[in-house]
Formats: structure tokens, sequence, C-alpha cells
């Protein structure tokens, strides 16, 4: 896999968790822990786009 396919992907993961999240923070059962976590993986992802797109 190529460097910009694989950024590519993590894009996609990056986009489905700000989704999640929107859909989660609305929703009035929403776990805050999760929610927590979920923000934890989109910064990963965000971080592991940049240091790719950086090198």
């Amino acid at each position: 896999m190529s460097v910009h396919s694989h950024v590519a992907e993590l894009r996609k993961k990056h986009e489905h968790l700000s989704q999640t999240i929107e859909m989660e923070a609305r929703s009035p059962a929403s776990d805050p822990l999760h929610l927590t976590e979920l923000k934890r993986q989109k910064l990963r992802l965000k971080e592991e786009i940049h240091r790719l797109d950086h090198d």
C-alpha cells in the first residue's frame, strides 16, 4: 500500500469518526467515556495523517 492510499484510508476513518462523534454527542443517552475514546481515536488518526503528509 502506498503512503498516499494509506493516508486516504486514514482520512476516511477520520471522517467516519467525526460523523460518529456528532451522532453520539446529539444522543441523550450518550456515554461520555465512549465519546472521549472516540475523540482520542480521531486525534490519533489526525496526528498520523499529519505525520505521513509531512514526511
